[in-house]
């Protein structure tokens, strides 16, 4: 079970934080206490980790077998880090990695820290289409792609709709908002994936 997906940068800011199994510490000292596990270790070392010291953050309860396991990846400033039990593959998870990049690269056209600052919400729809409850439910690129642009544009859709300025707009308003304005322009402008 995958029970947290971390990123954050070389500077240990935390840019994402889901956390799959409750914690016996606040969200900030973890993310810290992985941050330097993870940051002080050599380049030529492999990318996952035994991390006991996690036990107390993090609630350990179980038999050797089960320890819980840093796994991460390093892309540009950001760290990619996902903590797992011993029921998970260290090397099917940094492939899970991969996929969440990639996918984060087609959604945001070459994904940079600044997208998941500005567009946290996009990026936990994508971390979601990818798992769930601690679950890997997809990891074919293609897919999720074409889910987070359904769901883009359904939200332009459903914006554009009940925009009364949009033009052609269903509208809320009591003569089905068929308002024509000269700021029907703007409302393509607002909404869409990889705006910045």
């Amino acid at each position: 079970m995958i029970h947290a997906v971390l990123i954050f940068n070389t500077s240990g800011v935390s840019r994402l934080a889901k956390f799959y199994t409750p914690l016996h510490q606040s969200t900030q000292s973890v993310v810290q206490k992985i941050f330097s596990l993870v940051s002080t270790r050599p380049a030529g070392l492999c990318n996952f980790l035994d991390a006991p010291e996690l036990e107390a953050f993090l609630g350990f309860k179980g038999d050797a077998d089960e320890r819980w396991r840093v796994v991460y990846r390093s892309y540009a400033t950001l760290y990619f880090v996902f903590v797992v039990d011993g029921a998970e593959s260290e090397l099917g998870i940094l492939d899970l990695i991969q996929v969440f990049v990639e996918s984060l690269d087609r959604a945001f056209e070459n994904v940079c820290e600044l997208d998941l600052v500005f567009h946290f919400d996009e990026v936990h729809h994508i971390l979601a289409e990818i798992i769930q409850g601690g679950l890997v439910l997809e990891t074919n690129v293609e897919e999720i792609d074409m889910s987070v642009q359904e769901a883009a544009r359904t939200r332009k859709e459903s914006f554009a709709s009940s925009n009364p300025l949009s033009l052609g707009g269903g509208g809320l308003g009591p003569r089905g908002g068929n308002m024509k304005t000269p700021l029907g322009w703007l409302t393509g402008k607002l909404t869409g994936v990889g705006a910045r």
